[in-house]
Order: structure tokens, then C-alpha cells, then sequence
């Protein structure tokens, strides 16, 4: 049975932004090769570490929610080990409040911004 799963990793600040996408590509790809389906992708950018590791400062921030069977994901954390590119990673179980709590999210993030509203002066 397939279960939910939500990944991010932080890659290493010195990649350009084609290495960058290649990066995400070789994972996302590795899942579905796997028999698992992406159900969600979202790409935070360049930001600052809490603290330095391997001493850099920065790093490009990516997540990737996907469904997969419980026994693929020790494979797949052993592909972030193997990449010299990838300097931390965390994969968690999503349980159905998590889920829930992502779809919202998703949601609020496609919602159209309103504009805001322009208060008329009296005079």
C-alpha cells in the first residue's frame, strides 16, 4: 500500500540553477521509477542555514510530497547519502492531518490575491 511522504533537501549553494534542476529531476524521476507518484513539488529557493555545515552559509531549499511504498524510502535516502551535491536531507511520514493540512495550504497558495481595497477621502 502506498503511503504519503514529504521530503525536502538542501543542496549545496555553489550548484547553478541547471545543476539545481537537474538535481531535482534525478529524484523525482528515481521515485516514479520506483512505482511512486509525485503528488506535489515546490522549489524554496537560496536561504540561509540556521547554522554553517560543511561551511557554507546558504542553501537551495526543495520539496517534494510523493507516495511510494513504506520500503522504498530507505533506498531513496541512500541516493541523498551517495550525492556529494546534497548536504541535508529529512523524509517523513505524512499521517491524514498532515495531508490535510498540505492540501490546504496548496490551496491558499493558488487562491488569487485580492487587491486592496481603495478607501475613498471625504472632503
Amino acid at each position: 500500500m502506498l503511503k504519503q511522504y514529504e521530503t525536502v533537501f538542501i543542496a549545496t549553494p555553489v550548484l547553478s540553477d541547471a545543476q539545481m534542476k537537474e538535481a531535482v529531476a534525478k529524484y523525482t524521476s528515481f521515485i516514479t521509477e520506483n512505482g511512486g507518484n509525485i503528488v506535489y513539488e515546490e522549489d524554496w529557493g537560496l536561504r540561509k542555514l540556521a547554522y554553517p555545515i560543511q561551511k557554507k552559509t546558504t542553501g537551495f531549499y526543495h520539496l517534494i510530497e510523493f507516495q511510494a511504498e513504506p520500503e522504498f524510502i530507505a533506498k531513496f535516502e541512500t541516493q541523498y547519502k551517495r550525492d556529494e551535491r546534497i548536504i541535508r536531507f529529512q523524509t517523513v511520514s505524512m499521517d491524514k492531518h498532515a495531508i490535510a493540512y498540505a492540501e490546504r495550504r496548496r490551496a491558499k497558495m493558488n487562491e488569487p490575491k485580492a487587491a486592496p481595497a481603495v478607501e475613498a477621502k471625504a472632503e
